[in-house]
């Protein structure tokens, strides 16, 4: 398509305010206000063209005038110029370089959901909920969101620097940031103590459902099978629906795992669950917390509601609105809200988030001093003259694994310990007979 000529682009405005009245038949107070602020728009256009102290192009003041209009509506909607629209692409498929962080515009100051897990974003402390002011030495005053990614992505290994606010900080926090590759994988499991699995899912890509089959299968097929599973969607800040959908129709058998509506019945939808063979009844304890939010929100929404799953941590981050990009002409693109999730029992995440619960604060389990005395005051076997000595531990000389040293980071997490004595404790009580 041609660049519109400014006669063209008048022409455009002037025939679509003929189009609403004729076609309104009789002019209602709608479609009048509707004509007089297309004539206003016109109007304004041509003054600036004429008149303002610089030479300005009037495609330029169109985009503008677009992008005010569809920025106002919620943070979620923006109008992008064709660079914008390309990049919106790599967020779900294909390989980028950038920090790793998901924004989003927050009462107009663009925010932190949540830094993806491994990135380096991840790695420098970037946390949710920070507010980010300067990026290298640009104000994000004003920016655009498509802005402040195409300023945070870049070649791989040079450095952003990134000026954040946060709360409870003195002063601001100023984090230089090598970018790199940001991991497509989003998924990763452990056994952190035997028959009890953990599941950890950092975004939900196309091919985050195949990921979880396939981690779910291998600790399903360790030992006994599984007795309970921990699934850990913090800092997780959503992704494609479909997987988020799907993953949540592996644990639920039958039931509506997430509701869609909105203003034209078209865009309203229910999602509901199918049967599993086999069917997975385990308990599960699922993680959330602030940096928990969109798909995430679903998943943990649909297996709460359903009583698949115990939600523990801290409230989600509230990103309940449903959003759909369309192309435009000479590359530019439109991403605008149509719709809001609703979990199963018709609860709106907009704004609210999921509740835990069981609200536990994020922390690390603090380790007892061997040498403390408090400690050593009571009596023990191996504090008996001539008791026989322990059997040697096989493994204690053992070199750690990998694997070994990310159960013993898990075991260090608060809310990990937490979900884990959980599952633990209804494996005990589930054996125990009550008589009366």
């Amino acid at each position: 398509m041609k660049k519109m000529s400014w006669a063209g682009l008048m022409g455009f405005w002037l025939t679509a305010a003929v189009i609403l009245m004729l076609t309104a038949g009789s002019v209602h107070a709608a479609d009048e206000k509707t004509y007089q602020s297309l004539k206003l728009f016109a109007d304004v256009l041509e003054e600036l063209k004429n008149n303002y102290v610089d030479e300005v192009k009037p495609e330029e003041l169109v985009h503008n005038a677009i992008k005010g209009m569809v920025g106002n509506l919620d943070p979620h909607s923006s109008f992008m110029p064709p660079d914008a629209f390309d990049e919106l692409q790599d967020d779900t498929k294909g390989e980028f370089s950038g920090i790793g962080i998901v924004i989003t515009m927050k009462d107009g100051i663009l925010t932190v959901v949540s830094p993806i897990e491994g990135t380096p974003a991840y790695e420098a402390g970037i946390t949710a909920g920070d507010i980010i002011v300067k990026i290298d030495d640009a104000s994000t005053k004003d920016m655009a969101m498509w802005e402040a990614v195409k300023k945070m992505r870049g070649p791989r290994y040079e450095e952003v620097k990134i000026t954040i606010i946060r709360e409870g900080a003195s002063a601001p926090l100023v984090f230089t940031v090598k970018r790199d590759l940001i991991p497509m994988t989003s998924v990763r499991s452990a056994m952190p103590a035997p028959g009890f699995g953990y599941l950890r899912i950092t975004n939900f890509r196309m091919n985050t459902l195949d990921d979880v089959i396939e981690q779910l299968s291998n600790l399903e097929k360790q030992g006994n099978g599984l007795k309970g599973l921990i699934i850990d969607l913090r800092d997780n800040p959503g992704g494609l629906l479909d997987q988020a959908i799907r993953i949540s129709d592996l644990f639920i058998n039958e039931g509506t795992i997430v509701s869609i509506k909105g203003r034209i019945e078209k865009n309203n939808q229910v999602f509901k669950a199918n049967p599993n063979f086999p069917e997975r009844n385990y308990p599960i304890v699922t993680l959330i917390n602030a940096g928990s939010a969109s798909a995430s929100e679903i998943v943990a929404g649909a297996l709460k509601d359903n009583s698949r799953s115990l939600i523990l941590g801290t409230t989600s981050f509230g990103k309940g609105s449903v959003q759909t990009v369309q192309p435009l002409d000479e590359g530019f693109g439109l991403k605008y809200t149509i719709a809001r999730y609703y979990t199963p029992s018709g609860h709106s995440i907009q704004a609210k988030g999921i509740e835990p619960d069981i609200p536990v604060e994020p922390g690390t389990v603090e380790e007892v001093p061997k040498d403390n005395s408090d400690f050593e005051l009571m009596l023990k076997e191996k504090d008996l003259k001539n008791s026989l000595k322990p059997e040697e531990d096989e493994t204690k000389n053992k070199k750690k694994s990998q694997k070994d040293a990310e159960i013993e980071k898990l075991s260090k997490d608060v809310q990990i310990k937490r979900a884990l004595d959980i599952l633990i404790s209804y494996g005990v009580f589930s054996k125990i007979n009550v008589t009366n």
